[in-house]
């Protein structure tokens, strides 16, 4: 917290118009002013008028010390932690919860009773960020409400979601909440006694349902061990030669990060290179620290190759984690030797555990995989491949001179502001933390935008399995008032994203697949127009967005820039998926599921992508799924691919009566007709 006290003077913070001038008095003749007692002459002096000075208050960054006490019982409380990560815009901040534990403590037995339940302290602030046991994990905080630069007052309101975490990976939407914090002296044991703030928990009714205490506690959101064991002949992997390391990195993100270099000298199973299961095994039997219920400790080993990938691997997950722990080691190859060719640059030729740079920012990429991160290929930053990086490099900034030596921004976002479970050793599975709710904390200054409506309704209300989804949107002005929107909704100018909810309530995501990075084009929507588009869906990042038949719902948002304040609308529909309706049916919508080329056809077209084309020439061999594919295939053939001519005749003979197409699409394909 910032605590500034200042006095009120002309043009200061916080100043006040000036006093009026006071009225002379009469002014007194000399004898009879000399004639006055003291304290009556007194009266004619200048009388100063106190003003008390002004707080000026801020939401100090860091970590925080939580506690919520649900009313209405008094065994139940819950600890944890809220981050608050200052920037230019303001604050963002999440937290998590975890339920203190009850014990029960065995009563004389004259006269008899039952054991007295004793609810345990909660963390020391003393001790810092507190590492608390994965099985008392109950709740993450979206915090959507909080005090962004100052106030002049002694308190804010601070707006929430609660999540409800059950297992394996389900969560459950509590509602919104509010609390009133105010500052108060912070108890005995918290490092800062002015940054403690106390608050009544209230419903989106206003009934209170509970109280709130947050204590500031560190500079830094999350503290971990990364331990670092190797065979003798392999280096250890610590830090670029330029002077960035893992502590370097870490600090960026705000983790509090420490190093412990391990054993020196692991002894190799069956030779030199490694299984995933060996590595796990390895893991299990030489690593210092087991209890990840006390401490966030990740697993690094560096061996001189390893069987299923030439540089580096998360192998803790899926059948390889056998102990069912998910994400809690990662393994980097030493003896690689890196191809002597481009794009390798600087080091082509040279064995991987010499080449230091790149050596040390894929052990950085694989424990992001730990941390149940992605590839990322938005930057050249640790989440994105070597490969591509390398591809990347120019003759002015060769490999690997090109590395971008920090995590890209929507990652450092989701180090900082996922639910604990998704980053932690030993939390959910990898790959859960982006396919799952709650969504992360909301950005800050991002704003639900008035007096806009996002129309989305499907072209057909029914489709079989295995054929893409289109869908209609119309963002409509129904304010009196122009509005600044995109000035298209083509999803490869970025604007347009979304999700689709399965009917098992598993979330998939749909992003632009060619983004016109250097193009956002806005308009003015006058009131009463509208912006229309379509969108025709078939995988995500996750994979195919309808593998099974059922119930779909489709969620879409749009997003863009306005004067500096990232504005949204959204809007949503249903779906049905009916199931197949004989063998031949089944058979062309699992190929066209199981190819993920389909959709770089859908989209790109050409005669490169050949398993899309297979995959797309089965599903027009199908009676029921030719209709959705026709266009597609159309649309392909339409337009010249290297030698091969536009051939517009075979096109046109592709679109019948029955073919489904989008008005978008439609009206594209009017065009065919044209030589």
């Amino acid at each position: 917290m910032t605590n500034l006290s200042i006095g009120l003077v002309p043009n200061s913070i916080g100043a006040i118009p000036p006093l009026p001038t006071p009225i002379a008095p009469e002014p007194l003749q000399p004898a009879a002013a000399s004639n006055l007692p003291q304290p009556a002459a007194s009266l004619l002096q200048p009388i100063p008028i106190p003003f008390p000075p002004i707080q000026i208050r801020s939401l100090r960054c860091g970590c925080y010390l939580l506690n919520y006490q649900p009313s209405g019982s008094a065994l139940v409380s819950y600890d944890g932690t809220l981050r608050v990560e200052c920037h230019s815009g303001g604050r963002t901040a999440s937290g998590d919860l975890y339920q203190r534990p009850v014990i029960f403590l065995p009563s004389p037995i004259f006269p008899p009773r039952p054991p007295q339940p004793i609810l345990l302290p909660g963390p020391n602030p003393a001790n810092g960020i507190p590492i608390l046991s994965r099985s008392r994990y109950r709740y993450y905080l979206r915090i959507t409400q909080i005090l962004e630069y100052f106030t002049i007052g002694n308190s804010f309101t601070l707006g929430l979601e609660m999540y409800r975490f059950t297992a394996p990976n389900t969560w459950v939407n509590e509602g919104s909440f509010t609390a009133v914090m105010s500052w108060s002296t912070a108890p005995a044991g918290y490092p800062a006694s002015n940054d403690y703030l106390t608050g009544d928990v209230k419903n989106s009714s206003g009934a209170v349902v509970g109280r709130l205490t947050m204590g500031w506690i560190s500079t830094y959101f999350r503290k971990a061990t990364i331990e670092i064991d190797r065979v003798s002949a392999s280096e250890a992997p610590l830090e670029n030669g330029s002077g960035i390391n893992w502590r370097s990195i870490f600090d960026t993100v705000g983790w509090d990060v420490t190093v412990s270099e391990s054993t020196a000298s692991l002894t190799e199973p069956s030779g030199s290179s490694w299984s995933d299961a060996e590595l796990h095994q390895v893991m299990l039997a030489q690593r210092d620290s087991a209890n990840l219920d006390g401490e966030w400790r990740y697993h690094l080993l560096a061996v001189r190759f390893l069987d299923s990938t030439d540089r580096g691997i998360m192998y803790d997950a899926y059948a390889s984690d056998s102990n069912n722990v998910p994400r809690e080691g990662a393994a980097i190859s030493s003896h690689w030797v890196i191809p002597n060719a481009d794009p390798w640059g600087l080091v082509k030729g040279q064995r991987f555990g010499t080449a230091t740079s790149p050596y040390f920012r894929t052990a950085v990429h694989e424990l992001g995989h730990a941390m149940g991160l992605y590839h990322n290929t938005v930057d050249n930053g640790f989440m994105n491949t070597t490969p591509t990086i390398a591809s990347a490099a120019t003759p002015a900034t060769p490999f690997p001179n090109n590395v971008q030596w920090s995590f890209a921004p929507d990652d450092e976002k989701r180090l900082r502001h996922y639910p604990d479970i998704f980053v932690r050793p030993g939390g959910v599975a990898f790959g859960s933390a982006s396919s799952t709710t709650p969504l992360i904390t909301p950005t800050d200054l991002e704003v639900e935008m008035e007096g806009l409506e996002l129309r989305v309704s499907p072209v057909l209300e029914s489709v079989p399995l295995g054929a893409p989804v289109r869908v209609n949107l119309e963002l409509v002005n129904i304010s009196d008032q122009p509005i600044v929107t995109p000035a298209s909704l083509k999803m490869k100018l970025g604007f347009v994203q979304g999700q689709v909810v399965d009917p098992a309530g598993t979330i998939r995501t749909f992003l632009p697949l060619v983004h016109c990075i250097e193009d956002h084009p806005l308009t003015l929507l006058k009131p009463g127009q509208s912006l229309t588009h379509s969108l025709t869906l078939l995988r995500g990042g996750q994979g195919a967005l309808f593998p099974t038949s059922g119930l779909y719902q489709i969620k879409v948002e749009v997003h863009w820039d306005s004067a500096g304040v990232e504005a949204s609308v959204t809007g949503q529909t249903d779906v049905l998926v009916t199931g197949t309706v004989d063998a031949s049916h089944a058979a062309a919508a699992r190929q066209i599921l199981a190819t993920p080329d389909t959709l770089l056809t859908l989209v790109l077209g050409g005669d490169h992508l050949t398993d899309g084309i297979a995959a797309i020439q089965t599903a027009l061999k199908n009676p029921v799924l030719r209709p959705h594919y026709a266009y597609i295939e159309a649309k392909r053939l339409a337009k010249r691919f290297g030698e091969r001519k536009a051939n517009l005749k075979i096109a046109q003979e592709l679109i019948e009566k029955s073919t489904v197409m989008s008005p978008t699409e439609a009206e594209k394909a009017a065009d065919f007709s044209v030589e």
